[in-house]
């Protein structure tokens, strides 16, 4: 089994590799450190309420005296789900995912609860990522009502299908540098054995 608890001294060297033979037993703990390192449901829903929050407050902060002065919230472009109030709203509610987690891989949820965004890889993410998750991704997932978020209590790394848009995962703060540590250390083994397949084929 693998060897492991809650605290900040996991060593990844005491994964055990395990033999072909051994696959099932290794799926199990794999699923087990996917449960270890990334962020569940409860966790990144929490964080996401605390972002509605804010989103709240920014709302009310920026666009009352706008809709004070000017009375466009009472606009509407087409129907009531349209209105000026709803758009800038939106407007908001997007941007605040997208700079946020462009410039800190976290929003101030995201903060608060420990976990941050990074690519399949643990790599920083780039444009096209953050946009096909926090834009793309959102769009579809709000448009389901939310339903697709669901994804995150049934896949072993907690992804969402707006992380599998954009090939994301959300990972525990405080084990970012263990998950590359054992990733590192797996790309190694798994270069060494290619190696030596090739060497043997000559």
């Amino acid at each position: 089994m693998t060897e492991w608890n809650d605290s900040n001294n996991f060593n990844p060297t005491r994964i055990k590799h395990h033999t072909p033979n051994e696959q099932q037993g290794t799926m199990i703990n794999q699923y087990e450190l996917d449960a270890f390192f990334y962020a569940g449901f409860g966790r990144r829903f929490f964080s996401y309420i605390i972002d509605l929050i804010v989103l709240w407050a920014a709302t009310q902060i920026i666009l009352k005296p706008i809709y004070a002065l000017t009375g466009i919230d009472e606009w509407q472009l087409w129907i009531d789900y349209f209105s000026v109030n709803h758009m800038l709203s939106a407007v908001i509610y997007f941007l605040y995912f997208i700079m946020m987690t462009r410039y800190f891989q976290q929003t101030l949820g995201k903060m608060i609860l420990g976990i941050k965004v990074y690519t399949k890889d643990i790599d920083q993410l780039q444009w096209p990522d953050i946009l096909m998750r926090e834009w793309i991704g959102r769009i579809i997932s709000n448009i389901m009502i939310g339903i697709p978020y669901l994804a995150i209590i049934f896949t072993p790394k907690h992804i969402g299908v707006h992380d599998y848009f954009a090939d994301t995962v959300v990972v525990k703060q405080k084990y970012i540098q263990q998950i590359k540590a054992s990733r590192n250390q797996m790309r190694a083994k798994t270069s060494s054995n290619r190696y030596n397949s090739e060497a043997r084929d000559k």
